[in-house]
């Protein structure tokens, strides 16, 4: 699986507008799921907050990827972005965070969201990667970043 298939420009947002932890998983949820009513949405979000007081998905290095199953979504999605400037997320290495990866699905796709979050992890383990992907200047761009850090 390749996180450019889960990604769409539409669900990455570069800059991302929010400036606390909070508000942060909020508005990448609305990205993942822009077409929920807010109920749906409030339940999304519920699950992503609920992962995250269990532990920090900040993993480290300036990157986050927060990430809830739920019965609200049917099919694993995806939405990216990069905070304008770093935000305290409670990351493990105590360092703010800029790059953000949320991912959301069904308990039925519980292999599937592994597979995925190993798989951001392995990508963001490039200092250089992370690097272009907070330089990024636009969604387009961001996403073409990723393309080619799966193609190489």
């Amino acid at each position: 699986m390749l996180l450019s298939e889960l990604l769409t420009e539409d669900r990455v947002k570069v800059p991302l507008g929010s400036r606390t932890k909070e508000d942060l998983l909020r508005e990448l949820v609305e990205l993942a799921a822009p077409s929920r009513d807010p109920a749906t949405g409030e339940a999304i979000l519920a699950s992503v907050r609920e992962r995250e007081r269990e532990l920090s998905t900040g993993i480290g290095s300036g990157v986050a990827i927060p990430h809830g199953k739920t019965p609200f979504i049917d099919q694993l999605v995806m939405a990216a972005g990069v905070a304008a400037t770093p935000v305290d997320f409670d990351a493990l290495d105590g360092q703010p965070v800029q790059l953000f990866f949320l991912l959301v699905g069904p308990e039925s796709a519980a292999g599937a969201h592994v597979k995925a979050l190993a798989r951001i992890s392995r990508l963001l383990r490039r200092e250089s990667l992370r690097t272009a992907l907070r330089d990024a200047s636009s969604a387009e761009e961001f996403l073409r970043i990723v393309r080619a850090s799966e193609t190489a």
